[in-house]
């Protein structure tokens, strides 16, 4: 059974998530170099909505909501999505590694990887509150936000 959904705000596992994003960042900057540029936002302000917001949101509902819900739902059928030792349910594990391996299509494959490991983050906040979205979405936006900043898409 999840977690009061009213006690979202007060985890501190997910407090520990948006921490461990900046971290990520910061070391992203120093590692690559690149600088950090803000124009793009301000050029196509709608482009930087759709990413931050729009596009987590739906992938939350798509993979987090329907097929890792459905997973968990029908586990009865298959045995091997019941939840193992450290709270990352094999429902969470397949639908990451379906949702990495679609970013192949749009990313070379070392950057699709690593979107691996926030979505196993996302699905586990999402079992942790048995169903309730709102703090991997929140966590999605809040990740890809950073991402976009370092990283600009081009368009």
């Amino acid at each position: 059974m999840g977690l009061d959904k009213s006690q979202w705000l007060n985890d501190k596992q997910l407090g520990l998530a948006l921490l461990a994003a900046p971290v990520v960042w910061l070391a992203l900057y120093v590692l690559d170099a690149r600088g950090i540029s803000l124009a793009w936002m301000l050029d196509a302000p709608s482009l930087f909505f759709m990413l931050v917001i729009v596009r987590p949101v739906l992938e939350e509902i798509v993979f987090r909501g329907l097929l890792q819900g459905c997973l968990l739902k029908h586990r009865c059928f298959f045995s091997m999505f019941t939840p193992v030792q450290w709270g990352i349910s094999y429902a969470n594990i397949l639908v990451s590694v379906f949702f990495t391996a679609l970013h192949l299509f749009s990313h070379v494959w070392w950057v699709a990887l690593t979107v691996l490991i926030p979505s196993l983050i996302f699905g586990y906040f999402r079992d942790r509150y048995d169903g309730f979205l709102l703090p991997s979405i929140a966590l999605h936006c809040f990740y890809n936000a950073g991402y976009f900043i370092l990283y600009p898409p081009l368009y």
